[in-house]
């Protein structure tokens, strides 16, 4: 018995260990608008957006397909870029950091509250990483 709840605890505690936290900030206006501003900065630091991946579309188009007939988001899109700077920097200090890259961040709408945000990074190099998203998030929210 001892044993077993031992092993609960330590599979409990590496499921927080994984578990990946978001900084949000609230928009004051519009998804269009807000999206507008996440693409704006993200160009402004002189980077290329690789891709915008349309999740909140996804969500609606598939969701009676898997059963599911609830709006999650009304709109939701996430910008996916690099910056060959930071990563081969944080890629240098270890290898591993590939698992971070690209980099998102999403405009999220529920009802009428429109969020800007981004996941967070372990502590160490990835933290310049999390500095520029923080940045590239305030940004879009200020415009």
């Amino acid at each position: 018995m001892k044993t077993a709840l031992l092993t609960l605890a330590f599979g409990a505690m590496a499921g927080l260990a994984m578990a990946q936290e978001a900084v949000t900030y609230n928009f004051a206006g519009s998804f269009e608008d807000a999206a507008f501003g996440v693409e704006s900065a993200i160009v402004g630091e002189g980077l290329v957006i690789d891709y915008v991946s349309h999740v909140g579309e996804m969500l609606i188009r598939t969701g009676a397909d898997v059963g599911s007939d609830k709006v999650i988001f009304e709109n939701a899109d996430i910008f996916v870029f690099c910056s060959a700077v930071l990563s081969r920097k944080v890629m240098e200090a270890d290898p591993m950091n590939i698992a971070h890259c690209p980099y998102g961040v999403f405009v999220a709408q529920q009802g009428e509250a429109v969020t800007v945000g981004y996941r967070t990074y372990p502590d160490g190099p990835m933290q310049e990483v999390q500095a520029l998203l923080d940045s590239i998030a305030k940004s879009a929210v200020s415009e």
